[in-house]
């Protein structure tokens, strides 16, 4: 008797954070980039306006378009199931709003001028966080000072060698973050 397939929903906080990810970017297509400015990025706006705040979290959902996005999603599908399935849908969305919050908010009070939209500062911190997998008491993994030195040291070389449109302080605060994610969740296990 043969034994039928069926698809899991095998990481539910990963999946519906892609989704909502692709429903604000769409909205964005489709509002030619309106949707986006006005609750999809994080920009020095008043601090009297409520936006201002909330944009702080909804500004790694916004996408400038098609492509952004499917690069983003492609490494939180890739990351996103091991994680949760190492640490939890509970602490990875944790580790997504506290990314969230961090990057906007550095980029409200250093980078004025700079309009950030979406997750790869979330990216970042999920392969930091990843590199924590092989994580023991007592040891720093070699993969985490391998993928640090390689990924948060392309981003410093990039930021100061290159101007184009990526937030190399995103991916770095990210990686930050998923650095001190991945040794704070694994001391916990």
């Amino acid at each position: 008797m043969k034994k039928k397939l069926k698809i899991s929903f095998n990481a539910p906080a990963t999946l519906f954070f892609v989704f909502i990810c692709f429903v604000v970017t769409l909205a964005g297509v489709l509002t030619a980039g309106v949707s986006t400015r006005m609750f999809f990025a994080t920009y020095h706006s008043s601090l009297k306006n409520p936006l201002t705040y909330l944009r702080f979290f909804t500004h790694v959902l916004g996408h400038s378009g098609w492509t952004h996005f499917i690069g983003n999603a492609s490494y939180l599908l890739l990351l996103g199931p091991m994680l949760e399935e190492k640490h939890g849908s509970k602490e990875l969305v944790e580790v997504m709003a506290i990314t969230a919050v961090v990057t906007g908010l550095i980029n409200y009070i250093f980078f004025p001028n700079v309009a950030l939209c979406g997750a790869s500062g979330i990216v970042f911190s999920f392969i930091l966080l990843a590199s924590f997998t092989g994580f023991k008491q007592g040891e720093i993994p070699l993969t985490f000072i391998l993928i640090a030195v390689i990924y948060i040291g392309q981003q410093v070389v990039d930021g100061l060698t290159l101007h184009d449109n990526i937030s190399n302080m995103a991916h770095i605060v990210g990686g930050i973050v998923g650095a001190v994610a991945g040794f704070v969740l694994n001391k916990k296990s």
